[in-house]
């Protein structure tokens, strides 16, 4: 017997992400740019500009740039932390992987074979799956918070004796990592560990996107995410 039955497309909505958390992230996304372009050529400075050198200031304007784009990060970071008490549940998602939790590993592992396309369906969730949550905990939560560390740490240097970055955030990081070059170093390495992060982060979303039926992308701008699903007609609401 011939099966006719035929299959329509539902859809649902959960609203996940609250404006501040949209806002928070697409203000971080812009200033790690800023940050990632300035950083290099802090790091790598471009060997020689036009003319005299009173009249360009240049990488005067490269390290400006960077410091601003940092103040950013920092303010953000410490409103996101507040916004874990003030926001709803997954605004604390990244903040507190459930790592106590065999279920909640069970999932991880779901997750890694699904992004090694080793299992067909994808398991939906209305915030963060595990993977993303644990991938986002260590790399960017604690990735951020070594950044904005040793940045200070370094501007502290800038800055000199007596200045509350110096006092606060120099005085003892650069004897912790041995000398101020040394920092400087992991700064870099840090700074290639937050790219790396950010290409996959938007390599996964847009494949999530396609293959896992549900939003992703725009989720992060209407705070919605939307589930697609299709299931047998007679099966349907009508």
């Amino acid at each position: 017997m011939t099966d006719t039955s035929v299959k329509v497309q539902t859809q649902q909505a959960v609203y996940i992400y609250e404006a501040p958390v949209r806002i928070w992230h697409w203000v971080q996304a812009f200033s790690i740019l800023a940050l990632a372009v300035t950083g290099y050529f802090i790091g790598s400075p471009l060997p020689s500009v036009p003319g005299e050198a009173s009249d360009n200031f240049l990488m005067g304007y490269i390290r400006w740039i960077h410091f601003v784009a940092a103040y950013f990060v920092i303010i953000g970071f410490l409103f996101r932390i507040y916004w874990i008490f003030a926001g709803n549940a997954h605004a604390k998602e990244i903040f507190a992987p459930k790592l106590w939790n065999a279920k909640w590993w069970s999932e991880v592992w779901h997750e890694v074979k699904w992004y090694a396309f080793l299992v067909k369906e994808p398991k939906k969730y209305t915030g963060h799956n595990p993977l993303a949550t644990l991938a986002m905990h260590f790399l960017f939560v604690w990735g951020t918070t070594f950044m904005i560390l040793t940045g200070l740490a370094l501007y502290g240097e800038g800055t000199g004796m007596g200045t509350w970055q110096y006092d606060w955030f120099s005085s003892w990081i650069i004897p912790l990592f041995g000398q101020s070059q040394d920092v400087h170093t992991w700064h870099h390495m840090g700074m290639w560990v937050i790219i790396i992060f950010v290409i996959i982060h938007i390599y996964v979303a847009v494949r999530e996107d396609i293959m896992s039926r549900q939003s992703i992308i725009s989720s992060m701008i209407s705070g919605w995410r939307m589930f697609k699903d299709n299931r047998p007609a007679d099966d349907a609401d009508h």
